[in-house]
């Protein structure tokens, strides 16, 4: 019998995601193709290309249907720059405090 290699992204992800915004952080969720299942999606604060976190790709439900999104539950208020595969995808990503951005890329 053979053990494959599981990664976090291989199964669904029926969890709820919890959201830490308030005064001075907001929240984004990037909605994407199934194309994109798995992948990282780095963040990075305007000017600061150097400065990245990330968040994979997961499959999620919404509405009993399967959703594609990358979740970053918590950021500063401020501009982001979003990266795939180490190249921008989207500039000037806003993030208000105390507030939910989406961004779609389906």
């Amino acid at each position: 019998m053979s053990h494959g290699r599981h990664t976090y992204a291989d199964r669904p992800h029926p969890e709820y995601v919890v959201l830490d915004i308030g005064a001075q952080r907001g929240a984004l969720i990037v909605h994407a193709d199934p194309e994109l299942h798995g992948i990282e999606v780095e963040i990075s604060p305007r000017g600061r290309d150097d400065r990245r976190s990330h968040k994979e790709v997961l499959e999620r439900s919404i509405n009993g249907h399967p959703a594609y999104t990358a979740v970053f539950e918590s950021l500063e208020a401020g501009t982001y720059t979003l990266w795939t595969h180490g190249e921008p995808r989207s500039r000037g990503v806003r993030i208000e405090p105390g507030e939910l951005a989406e961004l779609d890329w389906r």
